[in-house]
């Protein structure tokens, strides 16, 4: 692993370019990968997604299921990459470290909500299963207890970032928060479906999925801290590659994309 001294600070440019990035990957994962491709290939003659939601001329269990289960398989996926650390470098490794907390909140968290909420994909996947309190009782507790889960693996893929100032992972933890949810209104804005997807959709899956983030520094606080911690320098290619994604993610996804067949 590339160790740098803490007398560098971690460029705030790059970090936002990665928590881009990663925010990206995960709502395409989502959308696209999960429920689109679930739709088409269950027969589905007319698609459209957006960055808060996909719509299709069919409506399944699997389909509201799948944008989950995808987050969650990609979030092993990133798991196993991360086993050995030390091959990356920062910069890569924050993205992988980001891609799996994107993942893994958005996954864990949405059992939480929709059973809390009974509203969004885990709402239609458990909609006619009596006794219809009960299913959301049980999906809060296995969203409540599998969020809980993945904080601390999070956090274990953290450490290296955690110097012996607490700004340090206070700001590796927050910068990707914000991003996240900036990038996410900015896109739901320009949504085929309506304001009120932003209110009810997007900001809340984005915001409450990754509200660990917020709350992991205070909990890494008594953790052992590096004297020598990774530190997140400038790099410019992340940068044009962060920029670009958003731009896409804001004005092209956000409006919508169609397929019909």
């Amino acid at each position: 692993m590339s160790g740098e001294s803490t007398s560098r600070k971690n460029d705030t440019l790059t970090m936002i370019a990665v928590a881009a990035l990663a925010c990206i990957l995960q709502d395409v994962l989502h959308e696209g990968l999960g429920h689109g491709v679930t739709a088409w290939l269950t027969g589905a003659h007319k698609i459209t997604m957006s960055t808060v939601a996909l719509q299709s001329d069919i409506d399944t269990r699997w389909i509201a299921a799948s944008g989950t289960l995808v987050n969650l398989a990609a979030a092993a996926i990133l798991w196993l990459l991360l086993l050995r650390p030390q091959r990356y470098r920062a910069v890569p490794l924050y993205f992988l470290v980001l891609a799996l907390a994107g993942n893994l909140f958005t996954g864990t968290g949405y059992f939480l909500f929709s059973g809390v909420a009974n509203f969004g994909d885990w709402r239609t996947v458990i909609e006619g299963l009596q006794p219809h309190w009960m299913w959301r009782v049980g999906l809060i507790a296995l969203g409540a207890v599998s969020y809980y889960a993945s904080m601390r693996l999070v956090m274990a893929k953290l450490r290296p970032f955690q110097g012996p100032d607490p700004r340090s992972v206070r700001w590796v933890c927050w910068t990707p928060y914000f991003t996240a949810g900036v990038l996410a209104g900015l896109a739901a804005l320009f949504s085929p479906f309506g304001l009120f997807y932003m209110i009810a959709s997007a900001l809340p899956s984005t915001l409450g999925a990754n509200a660990g983030l917020l709350s992991m520094p205070g909990l890494m606080r008594g953790g052992r801290r590096n004297e020598e911690a990774l530190v997140i320098a400038r790099s410019v290619p992340w940068i044009i590659v962060g920029a670009t994604a958003s731009l896409l993610f804001i004005f092209v996804l956000g409006r919508g994309i169609t397929w019909q067949r």
